[in-house]
């Protein structure tokens, strides 16, 4: 354990407000990666340098109700966000990987504030422009503005399934959120595919070409 964290009061480590000192630091996380439909959103975050929150931690560790209850006080605290997305489509052209990247790039560019580093949750990223960056594996767990991006890329993402679960409820997207269920691949089974999924995923644990 770094000396930048610590065990806070409700037992998980206690983030770290950023790498590096004084450059605006923007954390950046996706969501939606895994999923058979739906977009890819990310987020970028720049958090004030004296941020703090005992609760703010990897969006996948935390109850929706938690991550809904952290949103506007990320959103209120921060001094610049912004979500990005990539539709379907665009990830059947470009593949999951790129357009996770792709997703981040889109937070940064609506940045209002040009942020002077960017730490990013995972292994890999295409440079953005002239801004230096930092790959950081689970760095979602370890770092306040990447935690915070997780969460609003979440929340975010899934506010987008649940509205068009309306369109589509016989695939359970309320519940799954686009993510490779035993009900969603059921549904596909018998459904077929809707413009929301994803044409370059497995569909089915037995597919072996589109058959769609």
């Amino acid at each position: 354990m770094s000396r930048n964290m610590s065990r806070n009061s409700i037992g998980h480590t206690k983030l770290a407000p950023f790498l590096l000192a004084d450059c605006n630091e923007a954390g950046c996380d996706e969501a939606g990666r895994g999923c058979l439909a739906g977009p890819v959103f990310a987020a970028a975050v720049i958090l004030p340098p004296d941020y703090d929150n005992d609760v703010l931690n990897d969006s996948k560790q935390l109850s929706e109700k938690v991550r809904y209850q952290l949103r506007p006080e990320i959103e209120q605290s921060a001094v610049a966000w912004a979500v990005g997305i990539v539709s379907a489509e665009e990830i059947d052209q470009i593949n999951i990987l790129n357009a996770s990247i792709l997703a981040m790039h889109r937070a940064v560019d609506q940045l209002i504030l040009r942020p002077g580093h960017l730490i990013i949750d995972g292994n890999r990223f295409k440079k953005y422009r002239d801004i230096p960056h930092q790959c950081i594996v689970k760095g979602d767990g370890k770092y306040l503005s990447i935690a915070a991006a997780s969460v609003l890329a979440k929340t975010y993402r899934d506010d987008y399934m649940n509205a068009i679960h309306q369109d589509f409820p016989a695939y359970n997207w309320l519940s799954n959120k686009g993510y490779p269920t035993a009900k969603h691949r059921d549904a596909i089974r018998e459904f077929g595919i809707t413009p929301h999924h994803r044409k370059s995923f497995r569909l089915l644990e037995n597919q072996t070409s589109l058959e769609f």
